[in-house]
């Protein structure tokens, strides 16, 4: 258990990001890929079946585990009704004045009565050292951020393991464009982002205005 005064650092599993890289502390080194998504309802039959036979034949070509992550979470309106006040503010007619005054009226209502949702697609790929394979089962990297750390290892080798790293990150990237997917590899600060929101679920994500 933890004790009072305990820093909350010690409870997170993620020893650095380094050049876009997750490294855990027990030396595993994870790379995060934001995936677009696929409406099948709009392809026809044998389009879909064609979508999920290339999505078959790219699982079964992979040696090595992934993990397929979804997050929804509430879109946050905010910057965008402070964008269309800004535009009210400039108007200098006055019936586009009254249009766009109802027009946020109307967005305000109705966002307090549906839940407008935002889902994020991301493909984790993790490396495991041979040694630290040996020693223990593969774990996820979201599972991960959920466990207590057993070690603060270091990661030896880095430059060597992001190579393997990062054929592994080619091979997925490669099956998933064939499915018709777009794929954008995360940067640092794009990770941080991603492990903020996954320890912090409850806060509204910020989106930029347009």
């Amino acid at each position: 258990m933890a004790t009072i005064g305990t820093p909350a650092q010690q409870f997170v599993p993620v020893q650095e990001v380094r050049d876009g890289i997750v490294v855990l502390k027990d030396g595993t080194l994870c790379t995060v890929v934001l995936v677009s998504s696929i409406n099948l309802s709009l392809k026809s039959y044998d389009e879909q079946r064609a979508t999920l036979a290339q999505f078959q034949n790219f699982l079964n070509t992979i040696d090595f585990p992934i993990e397929i992550v979804i997050q929804s979470r509430r879109y946050d309106i905010r910057p965008y009704i402070l964008t269309l006040e800004n535009r009210l503010k400039e108007q200098t007619e006055q019936l586009l004045q009254v249009q766009t005054r109802e027009y946020i009226q109307f967005i305000q209502t109705f966002t307090e009565q549906v839940n407008i949702m935002r889902k994020s697609f991301f493909v984790v790929i993790p490396y495991i050292p041979p040694v630290l394979a040996q020693n223990s089962g593969v774990g996820k990297f979201f599972s991960f951020l959920k466990k207590t750390p057993v070690g603060n290892e270091t990661v030896s080798n880095f430059e060597e393991e992001r190579t393997q790293l990062e054929q592994r990150v080619s091979v997925v990237e490669q099956g998933l464009s064939g499915v018709g997917l777009r794929l954008v590899q995360l940067g640092t600060q794009e990770v941080i982002e991603v492990l903020y929101k996954t320890f912090n679920p409850g806060e509204t994500s910020t989106q930029s205005s347009q």
